[in-house]
């Protein structure tokens, strides 16, 4: 099994990071309702959405970001 995140999408292309390197993807590969952010499991030639750890980096996101931009 391998995580990775989506980082972009170029073209038909997905830039996805493994562990601080990003690898293209073709995007025709992936679930269709992939999106940047999204954390996707790589498994025996299946590709599945890792909805907690999604939900789970983006909340961290929004904590960061709100401790950034205190007013």
């Amino acid at each position: 099994m391998q995580k990775g995140i989506i980082d972009r999408f170029e073209g038909e292309y997905a830039i996805i990071e493994f562990y601080g390197k990003t690898k293209d993807v073709l995007r025709s590969e992936l679930p269709a309702e992939v999106k940047p952010g999204d954390t996707l499991i790589f498994e025996e030639g299946k590709v599945m959405i890792d909805t907690e750890a999604t939900a789970s980096r983006k909340e961290e996101i929004d904590s960061l970001m709100d401790e950034l931009f205190e007013e």
